[in-house]
């Protein structure tokens, strides 16, 4: 038999008060004593009620859901070693605050923004996508609540991982244990790696060493054999480097391999940086020297952020938050005796 609905009209015959009172006690109003209050949540629990989403959503237009689009190239979904972790802090942190979150599916005949206003989105967080994609655009340009990950819009809040930092510590690390020879491996085009890049270049140049065009190549990240064919085309140069920054730790596996395809030892012939420290960084043998994003902040604020654009939209400021991470020395950068 179905669970008859409790209605507040059966709470209030419950506790003998009327309909006004139970509505003000269950939306937390002030104008009535404690003890009632707790008395009618009390009973308002006992019997199950549990409040109608669809009819608080019209009384306060927000419906506590907020949609996640998340598409990377590799289809890992929340497998990905670095965003699963911003996300999971996202869910956690939306979460506390009574919403919660759906993802915005790609395999429909629906745009996301079509998607996103049939679920009734209160707003949408938008990471790791073709931020050039028309689909993206459209949702960008709409009157829905963005915030967006790694990668910055005019009219719309972003969170971002210090990438010119991380770039600038790792080169500075490297450059401090004796390496002058340093390559670069950078991942797709995108405004990230268009910060790491730029930062790679000036951070170079400011300790006045060159980057020959040979030294800097390019593949996916996450992708192994893009990065095991980079790596293995930069050991092939005649002057080869003696340190490579590889797009990423998962990425740098495919980088390992091709250096002990070449009878090289790490770092003892050549030494390797990797980015994200991502668990597997402390596995590898070595363990790699690489950079922390601070996921845990990145995914919170940017729940802070979107909610306080949905509840209180008209003092919460459109900015873009940059937050730092910090270099983790492993052991796969060796110390150069002279340069």
């Amino acid at each position: 038999m179905a669970r008859k609905m409790v209605a507040m009209k059966d709470i209030a015959s419950a506790c003998g008060v009327s309909v006004a009172t139970v509505s003000k006690a269950l939306n937390d109003q002030s104008d009535i004593g404690k003890e009632t209050k707790e008395h009618i949540r009390a009973v308002a629990d006992k019997m199950g009620y549990f409040p109608n989403s669809a009819a608080k959503a019209l009384k306060t237009n927000i419906t506590k859901n907020i949609g996640v689009l998340f598409v990377d190239d590799a289809q890992s979904g929340l497998r990905h070693d670095y965003f699963s972790y911003v996300l999971d802090s996202f869910k956690r942190k939306a979460e506390e605050s009574g919403f919660d979150i759906t993802f915005i599916s790609n395999n429909n005949e629906m745009s996301y923004l079509a998607h996103s206003r049939y679920r009734g989105f209160d707003g949408v967080i938008i990471a790791c996508v073709n931020f050039y994609d028309p689909n993206v655009e459209e949702l960008i340009k709409s009157n829905i609540p963005i915030v967006t990950i790694d990668h910055m819009f005019n009219n719309r809040i972003a969170v971002i991982s210090n990438n010119i930092q991380g770039i600038k510590e790792l080169v500075t690390y490297c450059y401090e244990q004796g390496h002058r020879k340093i390559a670069y491996i950078h991942g797709a085009d995108s405004a990230v790696t268009q910060n790491r890049l730029s930062s790679f270049y000036r951070t170079m140049e400011s300790f006045g060493l060159e980057v020959p065009e040979a030294y800097v190549k390019q593949a996916p990240y996450r992708d192994t054999e893009g990065t095991y064919r980079a790596t293995k085309e930069i050991l092939e140069l005649k002057d080869r480097p003696t340190c490579i920054l590889l797009p990423d730790d998962f990425s740098a596996v495919g980088g390992m391999n091709a250096i002990r395809e070449a009878g090289l030892r790490i770092p003892e012939d050549i030494s390797i940086a990797g980015y994200d420290n991502i668990a597997i960084a402390s596995w590898l043998n070595p363990p790699l020297t690489t950079f922390e994003q601070d996921t845990e902040t990145i995914g919170a604020l940017a729940a802070e952020k979107l909610i306080a654009l949905i509840t209180n939209p008209r003092s919460t400021l459109i900015e873009q938050v940059v937050v730092d991470g910090k270099l983790v020395p492993g052991k796969s950068v060796g110390k150069l005796d002279k340069a």
